[in-house]
């Protein structure tokens, strides 16, 4: 059984990539070693504890689990033709198929068959000590099903690594090449929308405004702008985590990088999955070669505006270009000019929001929520006297002031009781 199964996966011609895997590979040398007459039990054990090894290091136990996420991740030409919007050539489909039939076999062997097999072919001293073997789980499974389920609704899971992670930074190959990377975020930040207290308005625009994008629609590009620690940042991270499941990434890039924005709107323009362009703490100085990049992006260049990506941005500064007075006065005869392109940067955003720093009243509130989420006992007086005072040693009232005070009341609480 085992021996034809392997043969059958060296067949394998649209899901070939699985043997660059080490796991998948390892899992297919132990079918080969198994099926295989007059090979030396302590080989086929090696291979044995060689693959559950390789498994563990994944943090699972589950064979079936691990080949199911593989298969559904891997990009292969059917993933292409999906997210293409095209029509799957016969005979690729038909391969595709039938290798899905081989690999939902493959993925049903257990520990306990595979040790089943090694008692039957006769491996005795294999077996003899079968409470000291590693085992693993797994489970009946039909990848034929779900993998075509997946192409059929590419748009919301994506294909290859967009299927495996949510969240990617921008990174440049180096400083001397024009070139960059994409890289995953495996532990991306997991705040959600129903953790941010107050701005309601402002977030309703953005989550608004991603609603239109996932719906096909023109989405705007947004600048939330104004006092540190007001949520602008949480705001965009919320919101991608809030619709990651509805198709929706965040590739997080820096000023350093926006001269390659063209490139990667191009990379992303045939991709099924949405975007978020996300730019934290924007800000130029005079004559930056980057805003000239990126006021190209906000006005649209030569290309076709790429309807499946945004560019939202944080700034602490509405005119994101920093400007000295002896700049402003200056000795060039169109000085006006000049000054008007620094600041109608921000307007070539469709939407701009302003996150100003709380109120009083909104602090008050921010902290109580905080306080009551976190579990704290403190009376609402006392923490509302404790903010205030922590707001005078911090510079001002903020959101991020309200969590660092409500994170050191934990630990007092913590300490106090113990």
């Amino acid at each position: 059984m085992f021996h034809d199964l392997h043969d059958r996966l060296d067949e394998l011609a649209v899901f070939r990539v699985l043997n660059q895997d080490k796991i998948f590979h390892a899992f297919h040398e132990l079918l080969r070693i198994t099926g295989e007459q007059g090979v030396d039990w302590w080989v086929r054990k090696s291979e044995y504890y060689r693959f559950v090894t390789l498994l563990y290091q994944e943090h699972t136990d589950n064979w079936t689990e691990y080949l199911k996420n593989l298969v559904l991740s891997v990009e292969t030409p059917c993933t292409w033709f999906a997210s293409e919007n095209k029509k799957i050539p016969e005979n690729i489909e038909n391969s595709a198929r039938r290798e899905l039939k081989y690999l939902s076999r493959m993925a049903g062997i257990s520990s306990q068959l595979m040790k089943q097999h090694y008692f039957i072919m006769g491996y005795g001293e294999f077996t003899g000590h079968e409470g000291l073997q590693p085992d693993w789980k797994a489970q009946e499974i039909d990848l034929e099903s779900l993998y075509f389920d997946r192409l059929e609704n590419i748009q919301k899971y994506g294909f290859g690594i967009w299927a495996k992670y949510r969240m990617f930074q921008m990174k440049l190959i180096s400083d001397s090449e024009n070139g960059y990377f994409l890289k995953p975020v495996s532990s991306p930040d997991s705040i959600s929308l129903k953790e941010l207290i107050g701005y309601d308005l402002q977030r309703k625009q953005v989550i608004e405004n991603t609603e239109a994008l996932l719906n096909g629609l023109k989405a705007s590009n947004i600048l939330l702008y104004g006092s540190a620690g007001t949520g602008k940042s949480a705001t965009v991270k919320a919101v991608a985590n809030a619709y990651a499941d509805q198709g929706l990434r965040l590739i997080e890039l820096s000023k350093n990088e926006l001269h390659l924005l063209p490139e990667l709107l191009e990379e992303l323009n045939s991709n099924p999955l949405k975007f978020i362009l996300f730019i934290d703490d924007l800000s130029f100085q005079e004559n930056d070669d980057n805003f000239s990049a990126l006021k190209a992006v906000l006005e649209g260049t030569v290309s076709a505006r790429a309807y499946n990506t945004v560019i939202y941005a944080t700034s602490n500064r509405r005119h994101i270009v920093r400007e000295t007075f002896s700049q402003r006065a200056g000795d060039e005869i169109h000085r006006n000019d000049t000054v008007q392109e620094t600041i109608s940067l921000s307007e070539r955003f469709g939407i701009q929001l302003l996150f100003d720093r709380p109120s009083k009243q909104l602090y008050s509130d921010i902290i109580c929520r905080l306080a009551e989420n976190a579990g704290l006992k403190l009376s609402q007086e006392e923490l509302v006297l404790r903010a205030e005072q922590f707001a005078m040693r911090k510079s001002g009232r903020s959101a991020r002031a309200a969590r660092q005070l409500i994170d050191q009341l934990c630990c007092e609480e913590y300490q106090n009781n113990n």
